[in-house]
């Protein structure tokens, strides 16, 4: 209602120091560099209200702009970082309450229900990230009372993955990896359809699930034994799962195999999934020898400047221009594009096998640069896997900004 642009301008200028000095505290803003605070103020474009019936209004994460709404999946990967990185953990556990409520067969929503609408559930790795979203809200909080609450929902989740629930999500007792997958499903990230036909199924035991499943154990674990609760053989699945882990090796030297036990086999094409066996705070990785190996590989065959691609250049899919209509388009998604939101992963991965943390910040730079390069003062969502890596996709998104 107010027109009055230079007050407007003042008030948005004070909103946007009072956020850095959360995020920053005792920082001076010549300490640190521009492009840092600028990722700040952005990271409060993705944090909304949403309007629920009866008036209730709840905080959410939009995952990207223009175009996307708020998703069970990018809204726990992209909490930690929009919200108790900027010094908000009350928005932070509202937002991991309020998508708990949703909670069904142990499965997070992948795509939150407006008004009117039913959630659907079509992902296997949401519920994994909202345990792994838990663990950093308690990491900067130590709110033991709210885990407390939440602890027989988390609880369910892993039950839920032990026992079997929606679309052929369970735990093979043979190896003590979950599967996943029906047809005519995708379930993992990487869950693009060209004209209707998926172009990534990976149905099976993909590599990132069984690190997140192995993660989710081992920080319920840690839960169990703070509250005083029975572990519930956390630590044995744990145990179990770091065992069959080591299937996915593809030998002296390489990285990891993408999918095990798939329709076809063993997936060994080249993606960035492998990283997170190493990027998530427990790695069920315990050989030096293959974290390294991990991490060359997808040094020499994925990383760029603005993120990793989804696939090695030298695959026979592989799509380096994101460019056509939107089969087109679709079909490139995840066949070589690369993600911004990787770079953070490859940045912490590298840096716990090399302890070099000069390289790892090193990483980042070149997003500075990007900052006023497609979305002003926000990163997108993909970029052309060719060279000179035009960005692509939503010109902000909530993922490539927060793992920065």
């Amino acid at each position: 209602d107010n027109l009055d642009i230079a007050r407007s301008l003042q008030a948005e200028r004070r909103r946007l120091a009072s956020l850095q000095s959360k995020a920053l505290p005792g920082v001076s803003e010549a300490a640190t560099p521009g492009w840092i605070r600028q990722l700040v103020s952005a990271a409060d474009s993705y944090v909304f209200e949403r309007l629920e019936s009866g008036g209730r209004r709840r905080f959410s994460v939009i995952a990207g702009y223009p175009w996307f709404g708020d998703w069970g999946r990018d809204t726990m990967i992209a909490l930690p970082g929009l919200t108790l990185a900027t010094g908000r953990p009350q928005i932070a556990r509202e937002i991991l309450e309020t998508f708990g409520a949703y909670l069904s067969e142990g499965m997070l929503p992948n795509v939150f229900p407006g008004s009117g609408q039913e959630p659907e559930y079509n992902t296997v790795d949401a519920a994994l990230w909202f345990i792994e979203a838990w663990r950093a809200y308690v990491q900067v909080t130590d709110d033991l009372a709210a885990v407390a609450r939440v602890f027989p929902t988390l609880s369910e989740i892993v039950t839920a993955y032990r026992d079997g629930t929606r679309f052929g999500i369970s735990r093979d007792p043979q190896d003590g990896l979950i599967r996943a997958g029906v047809p005519g499903q995708q379930l993992t990230w990487m869950d693009a359809r060209a004209n209707g036909v998926e172009v990534t199924p990976r149905h099976g035991k993909p590599v990132e699930i069984n690190a997140l499943w192995h993660n989710a154990l081992r920080v319920m674990s840690d839960f169990a034994r703070r509250l005083g609760r029975a572990d519930e053989d956390y630590e044995g699945l744990a145990a179990s799962a770091a065992d069959g882990f080591r299937r996915y090796r593809r030998g002296e030297g390489a990285g990891l195999f993408d999918v095990l036990d798939g329709p076809d086999g063993n997936d060994d094409s080249v993606r960035p999934n492998q990283l997170f066996a190493i990027s998530l705070p427990y790695s069920p990785l315990d050989d030096a020898a293959a974290r390294h190996a991990v991490v060359e590989e997808c040094r020499e065959r994925l990383l760029t400047p603005f993120g990793l691609r989804s696939l090695a250049a030298d695959e026979p899919h592989y799509c380096g221009r994101y460019l056509g209509g939107p089969a087109e388009r679709d079909g490139c998604y995840h066949q070589g594009p690369v993600w911004g939101w990787l770079l953070g992963h490859y940045a912490l991965a590298e840096y716990r096998v090399t302890s070099d943390k000069s390289l790892a910040l090193s990483r980042l730079e070149a997003m500075s640069k990007h900052l006023s390069e497609a979305g002003l003062g926000q990163i997108s969502e993909i970029f052309d896997g060719d060279p000179p890596h035009g960005p692509r996709g939503a010109p902000a998104q909530a993922l490539s900004l927060i793992h920065i």
